[in-house]
């Protein structure tokens, strides 16, 4: 059995937000898993990309390979919180608030499901990993997955940046109730002559 036909990505969600910064000093520093030699970034307006880089010489240059797709955002970070702030000055003239430090940073958003964050098949788990070990430099944000990896069933979550248990549950699914449960039953429909 191939690799490829062994490691599979099923369901993923992800609200991980990071610096920009971070990102870029993260990637320059990662090891990646066997099979990708690099990531490269490339930024389009404010969509990111993550594109993997092949270490098999046979793959065409034309064959898509997995990528991590993430968006850009402004956010103002304060060097202190400014209603925590407002909360323990105690001022007997309020017009004389001093202004917070701040500044404007870019941060990168993987936010979304399977196909939003992590796209095309070629590499795709190992790329599930780079997201993983991204996942672990975050402050803010959840990653939560199901993968399998040589038949066995894989539940990742990831919180804040710190990898917490998960477990696989096999539920009901929609399609295997019984139908007369839910929904209109079109052909006994009293209110549907023929």
């Amino acid at each position: 059995m191939s690799t490829e036909e062994s490691r599979h990505v099923y369901r993923l969600h992800s609200t991980l937000e990071l610096p920009l910064e971070d990102l870029e000093e993260h990637l320059e520093t990662a090891t990646y898993p066997d099979g990708v030699t690099d990531v490269e970034l490339t930024r389009r307006n404010n969509t990111l990309i993550l594109k993997a880089v092949s270490n098999d010489d046979t793959v065409s240059k034309y064959t898509p390979t997995a990528q991590l797709k993430a968006s850009v955002t402004e956010n103002r970070v304060y060097e202190e919180d400014p209603e925590e702030r407002r909360q323990n000055s105690f001022r007997w003239d309020e017009d004389e608030e001093e202004e917070i430090e701040s500044e404007l940073v870019e941060f990168a958003a993987f936010k979304g499901d399977r196909e939003t964050v992590l796209q095309n098949s070629l590499l795709q788990y190992e790329m599930f990993q780079v997201l993983c070990d991204i996942a672990l430099q975050t402050e803010k944000g959840t990653l939560t997955a199901i993968s399998e990896r040589d038949g066995d069933l894989e539940a990742t979550r990831i919180v804040d940046g710190e990898a917490r248990p998960a477990d696989v549950e096999v539920v009901e699914g929609p399609r295997e109730r019984k139908s007369a449960s839910s929904g209109v039953n079109w052909r006994d429909n009293k209110f549907i002559s023929d």
